[in-house]
């Protein structure tokens, strides 16, 4: 591993009291789910990122180490518990996401209003950030969220057109577009984000497309990060890209049109979230 991609020892003591919360509430995150490298950093600094629907994906993208199996039923305490953590947390802004629900009748659009709602009747100075599914492309149950009211919608990208089908089997690139493009084009007074990983095999010519797809799309956060290989089931590392070319992508990005633009190699989607919302929309839990 390159010298970069190396991090400092966090506090054990706000990890353990995160992590207990969690465990107590019966809640899931992808922190650990996705085996993300940012999770012990982010339990240390009293914040996680939850993941509503259950921990089995009804797809299987060949990056992601988040369980590939048939889901249960949703469960519908969820959203109170998951307010509760926020509140005992003391957290002032929240990202959640959740596994593909391809077998449900709405793919889980309504447990995400549902959990937006409890948190705005519960904590209503609460920021509140999305990561969505694709929703198999329809627009019907992006509105179902959209309308709950979230500050930020996200919804990923993951990866350049010509790997997609490699990288996302499941997925397609023109629908998640479409999605953003739908988004963005609502009556929705939130912001519209998307992120990349880096180190599939993609070229620079790639990316800077990409994210001008994402722009033309109406997205106006973008998140561009490292993929790092949870095990050796997953595809390989074909790269790891420098510090100094994240910080060119992100000039270039900027200069595409992004109101927000995060680039490096630890980057992910929702760690540090706030900054970017926080910045755009001034303070949310004001």
């Amino acid at each position: 591993m390159p010298a970069w991609l190396t991090k400092p020892i966090s506090d054990p003591e706000r990890t353990r009291r995160v992590k207990e919360t969690i465990a107590e509430l019966g809640l899931t995150t992808v922190c650990d789910e996705a085996k993300c490298p940012n999770r012990v950093d982010c339990f240390s600094r009293g914040t996680a990122t939850f993941m509503i629907l259950g921990d089995s994906c009804t797809r299987d993208c060949r990056f992601c180490a988040v369980s590939h199996a048939e889901p249960g039923t949703p469960d519908p305490d969820e959203p109170r518990r998951l307010v509760e953590a926020v509140g005992r947390l003391g957290l002032e802004y929240v990202v959640i996401t959740s596994v593909t629900r391809d077998d449900l009748p709405d793919e889980g659009a309504g447990h995400f209003a549902e959990t937006i709602g409890a948190i705005r009747a519960g904590l209503p100075n609460v920021g509140i950030e999305v990561l969505t599914p694709d929703f198999s492309g329809r627009p019907e149950l992006v509105d179902v969220v959209l309308k709950a009211g979230p500050d930020v919608f996200s919804h990923n990208i993951e990866t350049v057109r010509r790997l997609y089908k490699e990288v996302r089997p499941q997925a397609d690139m023109e629908r998640s577009l479409r999605v953003l493009e739908h988004a963005a084009g609502a009556q929705y007074d939130g912001l519209i984000k998307s992120s990349l990983m880096l180190g599939f095999g993609e070229t620079r010519l790639e990316v800077d497309a990409t994210l001008r797809d994402l722009r033309r799309a109406g997205t106006e956060i973008a998140y561009v990060g490292q993929y790092l290989r949870p095990s050796k089931g997953h595809l390989r590392v074909q790269r790891f890209v420098p510090p100094e070319e994240f910080d060119d992508i992100r000039e270039t990005a900027l200069g595409m049109g992004f109101a927000w633009v995060s680039a490096g190699p630890f980057v992910r989607s929702s760690y540090e979230a706030e900054r970017a919302a926080q910045a755009l929309m001034g303070d949310l839990c004001s």
